[in-house]
């Protein structure tokens, strides 16, 4: 019986893409990571901005304090400075 030689298999796949196609991939993942980056560059302000309102609202007791000190309430209209008494008509004015 004589031996019959198998013929090597040659895998005809591919094995890159096309350079549009790798520039095109390239090009998405550029603009996604840019964008990430201005995401994060958000985020950074967005934090200080909290910490700066945090510090307002500090701010604002501290004088709302001193308003209850001084007019004992710290009802005040803000746009005419008008001070709003309790309606019992007392303030609780510390001296």
């Amino acid at each position: 019986m004589a031996k019959t030689k198998t013929k090597e298999v040659v895998d005809l796949k591919p094995e890159n893409v096309t350079e549009d196609q790798l520039k095109k991939i390239q090009d998405q993942i550029k603009r996604i990571n840019s964008f990430q980056l201005e995401v994060g560059i958000m985020e950074t302000k967005k934090h200080a901005m909290l910490h700066q309102i945090g510090s307002i609202q500090n701010e604002i007791l501290e004088t709302q304090k001193e308003l209850e000190e001084q007019y004992g309430t710290a009802d005040v209209s803000i746009e005419t400075g008008k001070i709003n008494y309790p309606e019992n008509g007392e303030a609780d004015k510390k001296d």
